[in-house]
């Protein structure tokens, strides 16, 4: 199962709206194939797998270890665990159940059904973090990232871009974005930072969504770096849109963003995982609002003294709430901090 895991992984990026899926194919305790979902539309991990052998006939009383339940509906591609059963594996392990409804369950159902053993050992949900809570909570996980100074401060000053962390941390956090399907930001910081919002490492086949929250998209100025990539834009505007825009860019208008309104519309757009990125009003609305899931804070050697602007500086949080630190290191000359809430809860 671990090298199914580790072979899972190298679809990242490559397989949205699907999960990160690896398999190896084992008979006599040598490994007969191994396979992993290269993309979405493409062939699953267990099919990938099954191609890998000469003859089908090779895994004939075989066992499959899986990091995920195969699939037992008909999308972009067959069911998988009625090929399995076609195949005649002995014995399936599955690294853990697909939350996905159309799954659910009923991929070891047609298992047990035709006689083949399984075992779920409950192992492998932390490949799939987002596409798990995305389908047992109906809406996408939410990370919230800020860098600050050593006494709470992400800018200087307010109104003015102040960049804190060095090179290594930059890096990481562009690996940080490379796992999300969209990045929100306020118009305060597109303004002030002038920000691409796109992941610079590698060419995504499924570059973030840019999420801005904005009063009037029809002010915004179209030199802004936001619009020189094609990578998906979708503009929140307060006002509606007259004005002709790029390909890219998809306007929606609402007298009242809040943050479960948009939680909600991406929901509805398939958006499993959601970066908030800033400012510090956008921060402590979502944060305010219960429904940031994961925070990764970067704490950097600089103090500002009496100027500069708190990090979620805007309207009080209503309820206290609280995180844990599940990882912390050094990167260069800055500190990462990662928390996790300490419960589940939703408020949406």
């Amino acid at each position: 199962m671990q090298l199914a895991s580790e072979l899972a992984k190298k679809g990242q990026g490559k397989t949205w709206t699907n999960p990160l899926v690896g398999a190896v194919i084992v008979k006599n305790q040598e490994i007969l194939a191994c396979g992993f979902h290269h993309q979405f539309g493409k062939p699953h991990a267990e099919i990938e797998a099954l191609n890998q052998l000469t003859e089908l006939t090779a895994a004939r009383g075989a066992t499959m270890y899986v990091t995920l339940e195969p699939c037992s509906h008909y999308g972009k591609t067959p069911p998988c665990a009625k090929k399995i059963v076609e195949v005649g594996f002995s014995r399936v392990i599955i690294g853990q159940l697909d939350p996905n409804p159309l799954v659910a369950g009923k991929g070891c159902q047609i298992l047990r059904q035709a006689g083949i053993k399984v075992e779920i050992l409950n192992q492998t949900q932390q490949l799939n973090p987002a596409y798990n809570f995305f389908y047992r909570h109906q809406r996408p996980w939410v990370t919230l990232k800020y860098a600050m100074s050593f006494d709470g401060k992400i800018n200087a000053q307010s109104g003015v871009r102040s960049i804190l962390t060095g090179q290594k941390a930059f890096l990481d956090t562009q690996q940080l974005r490379a796992k999300q399907q969209a990045i929100l930001i306020g118009e305060n910081t597109l303004k002030v930072d002038d920000p691409q919002l796109t992941v610079r490492l590698a060419n995504l086949l499924y570059p973030p969504v840019r999420v801005v929250l904005v009063n009037d998209a029809d002010q915004l100025d179209l030199n802004l770096r936001l619009f020189k990539s094609t990578a998906p834009i979708l503009l929140l505007s307060r006002k509606k849109s007259k004005r002709e825009w790029p390909p890219q860019v998809t306007v929606l208008t609402d007298d009242e963003w809040s943050p479960q309104k948009v939680i909600q519309l991406l929901y509805q757009r398939g958006i499993q995982s959601l970066l908030i990125e800033g400012g510090a009003q956008i921060q402590a609305d979502y944060l305010g609002a219960g429904i940031v899931d994961r925070l990764v804070i970067y704490l950097t050697p600089h103090i500002f003294g009496g100027i500069g602007l708190p990090a979620a500086f805007g309207k009080a949080t209503p309820n206290f709430i609280n995180y844990r630190v599940i990882n912390q290191q050094q990167i260069g000359e800055d500190f990462r901090f990662e928390l996790i809430r300490t419960k589940e809860e939703s408020n949406v």
